[in-house]
């Protein structure tokens, strides 16, 4: 080749061919670190909360139902939803768990019942490189009051593994299944339970 002149590789050539799939070995290999960094980083706490309230606000669409998630505008309520004439109303508390976890925090106001029309929904949300299932246990507010009220009375009650009387704070929780309460409360019965705001809403 001539001193000043420029030359192409051919595809064919054995050196042009080596070198490519090495550069493809590389770029694979930095593609599936990158990846697997984005999928595994843990997901703030708040951004998990709010991906929660979408899927729980797209299955009750999916059901015919009205559903708004108020972005934290109403004291209470993550979800309103509604019947698609908008006479019925139902106020939709969201807490967010990631499935395989034992218990789900629901806060001291759990302990108040604020009406057959409020509902508690726990929202399983897996990672997003997980292949576990979402799970939604869907539980009437005057359920969730008398059951953690006295879950948390009877561990309230019973004495700690040191054998000194516990100490009181606001954190209320509820087992997830196959765990019960404190009580002997399982929440099974409410895995997917749709129909209990759809009966507040259609019937």
């Amino acid at each position: 080749m001539a001193k000043g002149t420029w030359t192409t590789a051919s595809a064919d050539d054995p050196i042009y061919k080596e070198g490519f799939q090495i550069s493809s070995r590389s770029y694979s290999r930095e593609y599936a670190k990158k990846t697997t960094k984005m999928t595994t980083r843990k997901i703030d706490k708040n951004a998990r909360g709010s991906a929660s309230q979408f899927f729980i606000a797209g299955q009750l669409c999916r059901r015919g139902l009205v559903a708004v998630v108020t972005m934290g505008n109403t004291p209470n309520t993550d979800i309103l939803c509604s019947n698609s004439e908008g006479t019925k109303f139902v106020h939709i508390q969201v807490k967010t768990y990631v499935p395989g976890s034992r218990t789900v925090s629901v806060g001291k106001k759990a302990e108040k019942d604020y009406g057959r029309n409020f509902i508690w929904v726990l929202g399983g949300i897996p990672h997003a490189d997980s292949e576990e299932d979402f799970e939604y246990f869907i539980i009437p507010s005057p359920e969730v009051s008398k059951n953690v009220r006295e879950s948390h009375s009877h561990w309230l009650s019973s004495p700690s593994k040191n054998g000194k009387p516990r100490k009181d704070s606001d954190v209320r929780t509820i087992n997830l299944p196959p765990h019960r309460s404190h009580c002997g409360w399982s929440i099974e019965q409410y895995k997917n339970r749709w129909d209990i705001i759809e009966d507040l809403l259609l019937a």
